[in-house]
């Protein structure tokens, strides 16, 4: 037998603490590889312990550099806590931060103090992720574009790659550090690296274990001594006992792709029913952690836009798969992405447009998607409400022994020193559509049990999943059995404690409380009760209408359906120290109160409410208010209530907005050429010269006389612009040319003023090839070819080896007929400044290469007074070239609600996935000169653009700027552009600051 499945089975089959197994030399349960470096955080087999209490980590994804409004950090917060998460898993972008060499930039949005201050308000514990590489879809997967001249392998032990991380790590280090729990803060762990198992084949071994440890010390000397973890795709790497070993093992897995084409599309063999033996093969020590689990999906350019990537990762998807997750007892669980955000300024990779919505359970601006993020809400409260999930045993996966349906599995969790036992079970086809009827044959304290005991029959829906629970203890009462599911439960003293449980539509469900007395139906009816093994039995069909049920044991039970549960929310009250731990114990109020409850305080006998509501909302609190409630604040306001016998107290909130925003079509809009480069007598003096005879990139084999890469001259990011200058020998026939710029990117070559044509790009290619016809040119005479790409971001670098982040932006290659390419000159520019950007407010990537970037007229404050009068985006252009257009935009929106706002372009984009009909034609949109857009018309599928509050001035003036670049010689409009409401929601969050940034001035030296 293995050695470590044989430990594993013994460790599971007994007692936890303090115990040796025989032939382990003494080895603990607490299985550190080392002297831990702090007492705070620990572990077993089972979970993490913070300060000695157990945890469950349950956790959603969240970068703060995706929501540049530090005003708004803690708002997403408090919504991943509401479902009853604990923990929340970030990435920091090394992009972002060092946009120069050793030039560090960790203020205004980039400064991540106001994050984990926000993290510790709201009771989030952290999972810190700050790479070096981070994938995420972002520009370079984390790594700034000046990696592209460091020569040598990256993500390896070159010593050029790992000096040039050293700074990086440096800085966040002392950062995440400041903000371990040992020094009073949120972070409880840390990750190292990100998914580095995967390596082409030349890389010996892979991963290396050299490397990692590099990453690992290096960290551990910038004062990191919380628990190191590894999320690994399953295979060991990293595990304890290997080497360059971290301290906890985790996975990551994405079970249905990212195939949003096929929305209904389940595949064979994506349910992961092997985890526990995995788990205990590689890390039977540590807790089964999934430190990435698909909670949506990306989607590509051309691809088929977020709402359809959200039926493929469903309510349904989080039912199933979750639930299969909790049958191998996962105690640390982070679920990717939990908020996505914007890929605003550039940050994004080029696979990917600039939504990061990812279909997750709080949408890009900031909304819930009702049934994803309640059944969230459902499924975690579950498992935090139930200590005895996290000491479980995971038994066999069987179809045969708990139910009367072989077309039903089953894996029971059974309880570790404790007689709760867990049943989780599914269809064994589990993508199927079919409902299936049974009845579940048990073991409990009272002898094994068929259920239901009173008559009928349980059912499963197709694409559903349950956890039946037995001997499930509800304070001191003990629920013998339970089909229906159980959402919350709290006791509020002897002789008063409140569960909460739930069923599907058109469901029999069965309950028995252990010495439960009398039943009596408080609400509803149709609830059947009996007395079978000193139980009180309690029988129903779900309905819509609640049941709620006194047992003379103390117990009152609601009984609801699902659709109904969404509405209720487990809100901790705070201790008396005033921390919102989410481990602290403290006072549990339930209640029902629709759309958001964000958190709720206890002073004296006044209980204050803090929420969001989209509709005129009665609440009512079942559990948590004093017994004799002599005030009912809510959202800071004094609100009738009233209280029955039982303590439960009623309100209501009136929801009356008269909410209005400014037709876009109203604006006095300004107009001015961003192309002036094609005019005759344009000077480019002061543009530097592409002079660099051996580009500094080694993964490019370089097919032109000096380099044209942007990267080698430190332009990073956004749009580039070439001009090449020769003389005519009258030979000039034809013009080929190779530009490269990421997935979806366009490209437009001129000779003088006169337009060759245009790269339009589709959604997968990285790079493009043109051969233009030339006109007739005199021999002697001098002109210029030039060029714009627009490049989407550097590629990712997943694979170890692979180098793809090298891949360059700019040309490639190019032929004028009639001449060797050494006779045309080239020069070439970006951002303004390059590395050493101008904007330290936006970052380094927040801006391109545009003539009107360059001037920073994207920027609020810039002198439109001067410019053409226009119709905007919407009039256009007549020709091939870039138009820039600028408006002032006034909002009055009221304090109190939060008005999601976005930019909507209609009647324009290409109708379906991958399209290339359209005309071609690229926009980008600033607002408040944060670009919040890039709108690729004859690609897709992006057409609504959110901006957030912080970003927008929802109290005053706001400068709005777009770049219209016409990539066809007909010219082009925006079919339809209009500013939206996406939602209107009185809301207890409170006022958001600005986000700190620059208004325009006059830029010295600007070409």
């Amino acid at each position: 037998m293995h050695f470590l499945r044989f430990l594993s089975s013994a460790l599971l089959a007994g007692s936890a603490a303090g115990m040796s197994i025989p032939g382990t030399q003494g080895l603990k349960v607490k299985p550190y590889k080392r002297e831990v470096l702090q007492d705070i955080v620990t572990w077993d087999q089972h979970s993490i312990f913070v300060h000695g209490e157990r945890v469950l980590f349950y956790s959603g994804e969240y970068h703060p550099f995706r929501l540049p409004v530090p005003g708004l950090w803690l708002d997403v917060f408090q919504k991943i806590r509401a479902m009853g998460y604990t923990g929340v898993s970030i990435y920091t972008d090394w992009a972002l931060h060092e946009g120069k060499p050793g030039d560090w930039n960790g203020e205004g949005i980039f400064d991540l103090q106001p994050f984990f201050d926000a993290a510790k308000q709201a009771g989030i514990y952290i999972l810190a992720r700050p790479g070096p590489y981070i994938n995420a879809e972002v520009s370079g997967g984390g790594f700034p574009g000046w990696l592209q001249r460091v020569p040598g392998t990256l993500r390896s032990d070159d010593q050029a790659y790992l000096d040039a991380t050293d700074n990086y790590v440096k800085n966040i280090g002392a950062i995440i550090g400041k903000n371990q729990i040992t020094n009073g803060g949120p972070v409880i762990l840390f990750q190292p690296e990100n998914e580095y198992y995967s390596c082409t084949d030349d890389i010996d071994p892979c991963p290396n274990p050299d490397y990692m440890q590099y990453v690992e010390d290096q960290f551990r000397n910038a004062s990191i001594v919380v628990p190191y973890i590894v999320n690994d795709n399953n295979e060991g790497n990293f595990a304890p006992g290997q080497p360059a070993a971290v301290d906890i093992y985790g996975i990551d897995s994405y079970p249905l792709g990212f195939d949003c084409a096929n929305p209904e599309t389940w595949p064979e063999g994506a349910l992961q029913t092997y985890l526990t033996e995995t788990h205990l093969n590689y890390s039977a020590l540590t807790p089964f952690s999934f430190i990435e689990f698909q909670g949506g999906s990306f989607d590509p350019w051309g691809g088929w836009g977020f709402q359809q990537c959200l039926e493929l990762v469903s309510y349904e998807f989080e039912r199933v798969f979750y639930q299969n997750n909790f049958a191998s007892a996962i105690t640390i669980f982070s679920i990717y992405m939990t908020y996505g955000g914007t890929n605003w300024g550039n940050l994004g990779h080029p696979g990917g447009y600039t939504s990061y919505d990812y279909a997750a359970v709080i949408k890009e601006n900031r909304m819930v998607d009702r049934e994803k993020y309640s059944e969230a809400k459902l499924l975690a409260n579950f498992v935090q409400a139930s200590p005895a999930y996290i000491t479980s045993t995971p038994g066999n996966l069987t179809n045969t022994t708990y139910t009367t349906s072989s077309d039903l599995s089953v894996t029971p969790l059974f309880g570790n020193g404790s007689d709760t036992n867990f049943y989780v079970l599914r269809h064994s086809n589990y993508s199927g559509r079919s409902v299936t009827p049974y009845k579940l044959t048990i073991p409990t304290s009272k002898g094994k049990l068929t259920v239901p005991q009173l008559g009928g029959e349980l059912s499963l829906h197709g694409r559903d999943s349950k956890v039946h629970v037995s001997d499930y203890k509800v304070g001191g009462h003990n629920v013998l059995y339970s089909s229906a599911e159980v959402f919350t439960w709290e006791s509020y003293g002897h002789d008063s404690t409140v569960l909460v449980v739930y069923g599907g539509d058109d469901e029999r469900h069965e309950m028995a409380v252990s010495k439960g007395g009398k039943a009596t139906i408080r609400e509803g009816v149709g609830v059947k009760t009996g007395k079978k093994n000193d139980a009180t039995v309690l029988n129903w069909e779900t309905s819509s209408s609640r049941r709620v049920v006194q047992l003379g044991c103390g117990l009152t039970v609601y009984i609801l359906d699902r659709n109904s549960a969404y509405n209720y929310w487990v809100l901790k009250v705070p201790n008396d120290d005033g921390l919102y731990g989410p481990n602290l114990g403290g006072t549990t109020v339930i209640a029902q109160a629709g759309y958001l409850m964000r958190n709720a305080t206890v002073s004296g006998n006044t209980l204050s409410l803090v929420g969001d509501f989209n509709a005129t909302t009665d609440i009512e609190v079942i559990g948590g208010a004093p017994s004799k409630l002599v005030g009912l604040n809510i959202n800071g306001k004094s609100t009738k209530f009233s209280q029955d016998k039982y303590g439960v107290a009623t309100a209501s909130v009136s929801f009356n907005p008269d909410i209005s925003v400014p037709s876009l079509s109203s604006l006095d809009w300004k107009y001015i050429d961003s192309l002036p480069e094609i005019k005759p007598g344009y000077d480019d003096s002061q543009w530097p010269a592409a002079d660099l005879k051996h580009t500094h990139n080694d993964l490019v084999v370089q097919r032109t006389p000096t380099s044209l890469l942007g990267s080698d001259y430190g332009f990073n990011t956004g749009t580039l612009l070439f001009r090449g200058h020769f003389t005519a020998n009258g030979d000039e026939k034809k013009f080929s040319i190779e530009t490269q710029g990421g997935s979806a990117f366009g490209s437009s070559t001129w000779i003088d003023d006169t337009f060759l044509g245009s790269w339009h790009g589709y959604d997968a290619a990285a790079n493009g090839n043109n051969t233009f016809t030339m006109p007739n040119l005199k021999s002697g005479s001098k002109h210029v070819i030039t060029v714009v790409v627009d490049q989407q971001g550097m590629d990712e670098n997943y694979d170890a080896g692979a180098d793809e982040m090298k891949n360059p932006r700019g040309i490639l290659h190019y032929h004028l007929s009639g001449h060797k390419a050494a006779d045309v000159s080239w020069k070439l520019t970006g951002n303004l400044g390059g590395e050493d950007y101008l904007d330290r407010s936006r970052g380094p990537l927040n801006e391109g290469g545009l003539w009107a970037e360059r001037q920073g007229y994207h920027l609020p404050g810039a002198p439109i007074d001067d410019w053409h009068s226009s119709g905007g985006p919407t009039e256009g252009i007549d020709g091939a070239g870039i138009a820039f257009y600028a408006a002032e935009l006034d909002l009055d929106i009221p304090s109190g609600w939060d008005v999601p706002l976005s930019f909507t372009f209609t009647n324009s984009s290409a109708s379906n996935a991958g399209g290339n009909q359209a005309p071609a034609y690229h926009v980008q949109l600033y607002v408040n000169g944060f670009q919040f857009g890039k709108y690729i018309n004859n690609v897709g599928p992006q057409k609504s653009f959110p901006v957030p509050e912080g970003i927008f001035n929802y109290h005053g003036t706001n400068y709005l700027a777009f770049a219209l670049w016409s990539l066809e010689a007909e010219g082009a409009k925006v079919g339809g552009l209009e500013l939206s409401v996406n939602g209107t929601v009185l809301s207890g969050y409170g006022d958001v600051p600005m986000s700190p940034m620059s208004s325009w001035s006059k830029r010295k030296g600007a070409y």
